[in-house]
């Protein structure tokens, strides 16, 4: 998997990601602290608030700026949307009122909102082969997993020596490093689209997805991912804590177990997806987890705790699940578009992807509080296996890449006849389909 590191502009790209994940994670201690400092008891309060605000920048500005930048040079945008985040993070340390946190709070996620969909987008045009691409979409999810169990501890090791407010300084410095990796990397010629409103391009991402069969399952599987992991990251702490009475190295050991099982998948992936087609492992990820949840959430509301050592188990296996699910989407997204329509499309499930998390994250934490563990675990189980089953039904399998189908409306010596895929009637040919403007609707849907 990590041969795919030879290729010199991603290897510069992925460690750009890197740095900028670590520098991230120093800002989530940091921001804990700080609005502890400000806030006091209330802090709690605080950080709910300022992640419901990551929250909404992702879903609401990412469609926005990918609208705004569309036909901008890629290169420069991921450069401009980086010093902005370091801006942000310098600000941070000087803040003494809880309105300046969410204000600087918005901007660094509006930025992260603008960064990470164009440099998502960039990638399958760095790595066209498939194989090549597949193995950096693993890489991608294993930094994100090292960057939730190592940044955590190295902030700790640096509290040991500096205050808080240098983790916002470590920040900087990550987001500025990423910076200095993106300016040196030799970015592909891409071609710059076709003049469109404003309203075109900011809808055209959420068209090719609603328009598009295997999208539409997507966006249900990502729900299905996000039921699951959202009991794992809002409740673990609680779970920990007061139903076993742990410690905080307990929590840290649970939150690991997750992530481990996060990188077991995205490091088995890339062989597994050479001979399992996407649908099908992320339809068993998804089908696994929510059964996992199901049986575990009826076991504890009707019998008993589970023991230590099966919650650990439990949670490995649903980093795994997680993972299975997450990490191909990729895949998905890069076939499904052409290449002046993929930042639009990345965009789009930027955005879609965390308005699952938008509803999972407060309905977990609520439910939680009001009917405990295992009705909790039931009934986020059970929205996954919905999500997952209504995933299957609008994403069916063994569709052909190259689809025959007929524009009726194109004169027979019409360029786009003559020229794609292989000639099949007087206004029909087949070749590999995308939503784009010649074709507005999926064949099936005649």
């Amino acid at each position: 998997m990590f041969e795919v590191l030879s290729d010199r502009r991603y290897a510069r790209l992925f460690s750009a990601q890197v740095v900028a994940l670590l520098g991230t994670g120093l800002l989530t201690v940091a921001l804990a602290l700080a609005a502890y400092e400000i806030a006091g008891a209330s802090a709690s309060v605080v950080l709910g608030v300022a992640l419901t605000i990551k929250m909404i920048a992702y879903v609401g500005f990412s469609p926005i700026a990918s609208a705004l930048i569309s036909g901008l040079d890629r290169k420069k945008v991921l450069i401009a949307a980086n010093l902005v985040r370091a801006a942000a993070a310098l600000f941070l340390p000087f803040v003494d009122a809880v309105w300046q946190i969410y204000v600087l709070v918005f901007v660094l996620q509006a930025a992260s909102a603008t960064f990470t969909p164009a440099f998502q987008a960039t990638i399958p045009e760095i790595l066209p082969d498939e194989e090549d691409y597949t193995k950096a979409l693993s890489l991608s999810r294993l930094a994100y997993d090292l960057e939730n169990i190592i940044s955590p501890i190295a902030a700790g090791l640096m509290l040991t020596v500096i205050s808080y407010n240098w983790l916002f300084a470590g920040t900087a410095l990550g987001f500025l490093a990423s910076t200095g990796l993106v300016m040196i990397t030799a970015f592909p010629q891409i071609d710059a689209t076709r003049g469109r409103s404003f309203l075109d391009r900011l809808t055209r991402g959420s068209r090719i997805f609603a328009a598009t069969p295997r999208l539409r399952g997507l966006f249900f599987l990502n729900f299905a991912a996000a039921s699951v992991g959202a009991v794992v990251i809002v409740n673990t702490v609680v779970i920990v804590r007061l139903l076993y009475s742990g410690s905080e190295s307990d929590v840290a050991v649970a939150l690991a177990a997750f992530g481990f099982g996060s990188m077991f998948s995205a490091l088995s992936l890339p062989r597994l997806l050479h001979r399992v087609s996407d649908r099908r492992v992320m339809i068993f990820g998804a089908l696994l987890g929510a059964l996992i949840f199901v049986s575990i959430g009826g076991f504890v509301a009707f019998q008993q705790m589970l023991s230590w050592p099966v919650l650990l188990l439990a949670w490995l296996l649903t980093g795994l699940c997680y993972s299975a699910i997450l990490t191909p989407s990729g895949r998905l997204l890069r076939r499904s578009a052409h290449a002046e329509d993929r930042p639009a499309l990345f965009a789009a499930q930027f955005a879609l992807s965390h308005a699952c998390w938008l509803v999972t994250y407060p309905l977990s934490g609520l439910l939680f509080e009001a009917v405990g563990m295992g009705i909790t675990m039931l009934a986020l189980g059970g929205l996954a296996g919905f999500a997952t089953f209504t995933g299957l039904a609008l994403w069916p399998g063994g569709a052909p890449e190259m689809i025959e189908h007929s524009h009726e409306d194109l004169p027979a010596d019409h360029p786009h006849l003559r020229e794609a895929g292989v000639r099949t009637g007087p206004h029909s040919h087949r070749h590999n389909f995308v939503i784009d403007d010649e074709h507005r609707v999926w064949p099936t849907q005649g």
